[in-house]
């Protein structure tokens, strides 16, 4: 597996395109994306466990389910057309067939993803004024993936995109995806949004199989506030392009297509968690030692999602106390007298306690390593051989700033 430098166009056959249509009142911020395949490509769909489901992911979910192939994903931002009931539907009808007329091909063919605020009614007249200036800025360049990613974005700070290529049957398979979430972040498949695109060839089941596997190690291991959305969605759309012999089997083959797919996962997923709204830290919690995989994954969340312990390393506090009280309340059973734990950054490593007290550690060298920008906490309940691994930040004033007027 190769790393690149590459977004949703990176892989054969994919064309993008991100620009301002006005959703977003009084800001000059791109709001609208496209990405489209040359050839009609298979499609997987993960989506919110939220019961208040977006009008998009309805339709999201139908397409996957119903569709062989799709050739289109239309995306705004501003607007999450969610709680809008059979108007918000027909919305996303109406921008289906807007981009089916434009480009030629069935409102079957189109998946659509809106994020922003919940309640409002998408301005229809600004959406299909943007389907028709964002059509004929489609193109296969670096830059046009650059702009879908900043099109997408809502309290985001950055643009996130992943790409990797992988070998198959003598064939270089391109996988790359970009994403956007920084608030309203606990996946269980807020408001976070997932496209990858992959011109390999593989069996529509047998990549919705593997995608739903992988998310639950990736997307659905991160969370910034503990709220899940109602709008949260990662498509994957496959388009054979790579001219590699389709895959339909787990052989070598998927092995090499499935540790592609997982990386482009973990690294956006992470991108994610690393850019939570107001954060000024990636937290990664790691817990081993668990005696079943769900219980290693319950730990390791409770900690990551944990307010008091997020607040002290924002705090550069190694209050483990909050560390070990997350452990505790999280319903899983396990020895307190055996736990270790253990923080790391780029400035060392410490082990701050040890069969559940604390070791005789230096405040000052844990402040220095909690003071970088990437934390790490390693834990051990010495109770079984599963392991998990959840990814957070911290949590600042600023969270509390940016949510309390985001609808102004």
């Amino acid at each position: 597996m190769k790393i690149i430098d590459g977004g949703v166009t990176a892989p054969k056959g994919f064309l993008a395109a991100g620009l301002r249509a006005g959703i977003k009142q009084g800001k000059t911020n791109k709001d609208m994306a496209m990405i489209v395949s040359e050839q009609p490509a298979v499609a997987a769909g993960t989506f919110t466990r939220n019961i208040v489901k977006a009008a998009p992911v309805l339709w999201g979910k139908k397409i996957v389910e119903e569709q062989e192939t799709v050739r289109a994903v239309v995306i705004n931002t501003g607007i999450a057309n969610a709680c809008t009931g059979k108007q918000g539907y027909e919305n996303v009808l109406t921008e289906a067939e807007e981009v089916s007329r434009a480009l030629k091909i069935s409102k079957e063919e189109v998946l659509v993803g809106s994020t922003g605020v919940i309640g409002q009614q998408l301005p229809m007249d600004v959406i299909k004024e943007g389907i028709q200036m964002l059509v004929p800025q489609l193109k296969a360049d670096r830059d046009s993936s650059k702009d879908a990613s900043w099109a997408i974005l809502t309290t985001d700070t950055k643009p996130k995109e992943a790409a990797v290529e992988v070998e198959i049957d003598g064939k270089i398979v391109t996988i790359a995806g970009m994403c956007k979430g920084s608030g309203m972040i606990h996946p269980n498949m807020g408001t976070m949004l997932g496209f990858i695109t992959t011109d390999a060839d593989i069996e529509k089941n047998l990549l919705q199989e593997m995608q739903k596997e992988i998310i639950e190690d990736t997307f659905n291991m991160i969370s910034v506030d503990g709220d899940t959305s109602t709008n949260d969605t990662v498509f994957v759309l496959a388009n054979a392009m790579a001219g590699n012999e389709k895959i339909t089997k787990k052989d070598q083959a998927y092995d090499a297509f499935r540790q592609g797919l997982a990386y482009v996962n973990e690294a956006l997923a992470k991108q994610i968690a690393a850019d939570g709204e107001g954060c000024t830290k990636l937290f990664e919690v790691h817990v081993a030692g668990a005696d079943t995989k769900e219980h290693a994954k319950t730990l390791s969340k409770s900690v990551v999602t944990s307010s008091l312990t997020k607040a002290a390393i924002y705090g550069k506090d190694a209050n483990w106390g909050r560390i070990l009280c997350a452990l505790g309340y999280c319903g899983v059973n396990f020895d307190p007298e055996k736990v270790d734990i253990r923080l790391k950054s780029n400035a060392g490593v410490i082990d701050i306690v040890k069969d559940g007290v604390a070791t005789d550690y230096s405040e000052d060298e844990a402040t220095k390593i909690l003071s970088e920008d990437e934390i790490t906490a390693d834990i051990d309940v010495h109770n079984g051989e599963s392991e998990a691994t959840a990814w957070g930040c911290d949590l600042t004033h600023d969270y509390v700033s940016i949510n309390a007027d985001y609808r102004s």
